[in-house]
């Protein structure tokens, strides 16, 4: 056997390793912490029903992945968090925690394109009657000739 040709199971066998390791998805990620100084929300049933701002300080956890497949699909995934988010009333001084997760899936490149975002947003009084609640689901299907397919969006906002 010739040296030339004793070398194609080696170059054939770097050839399916450099295609296997290119058909792999690409994976990124973003993990970050946003620190807030003075976020102000309006708490409508704070202050016995009379509402007031409140300002918040803390850490904001942020989270975001990226996947890209061979055949071009994007995937983006965004998570927030808040992390010790505390407030003050600014007429009453009651402490408030923010607690919560915020989450999105954008789905790219495919046949159809996928997005779907869930909020569930708290804002925990002291006492009763001061808890404010903010819940947002959200989806959407887009067909590959741009027409909505599918859609859903669902809101509300309690005083509890």
């Amino acid at each position: 056997m010739s040296k030339r040709r004793a070398q194609w199971p080696i170059i054939c066998g770097l050839v399916l390793i450099a295609t296997a390791a290119f058909a792999q998805a690409v994976v990124s990620h973003s993990n970050e912490k946003i620190n807030f100084d003075g976020f102000t929300v309006n708490v409508p049933c704070a202050n016995g029903g009379s509402g007031e701002d409140v300002v918040f300080l803390g850490d904001l956890h942020v989270l975001i992945t990226s996947t890209v497949t061979p055949n071009g699909r994007v995937r983006l995934k965004f998570h927030f968090h808040p992390q010790g988010l505390s407030g003050i009333g600014a007429v009453t001084g009651d402490k408030y925690e923010a607690t919560g997760v915020t989450q999105e899936t954008d789905v790219f490149g495919t046949v159809n394109t996928v997005i779907n975002f869930v909020n569930n947003f708290r804002m925990i009084g002291q006492g009763p009657g001061n808890n404010f609640l903010v819940h947002q689901n959200f989806h959407v299907t887009v067909n590959a000739n741009g027409d909505i397919t599918s859609t859903h969006d669902n809101s509300s906002v309690e005083c509890k």
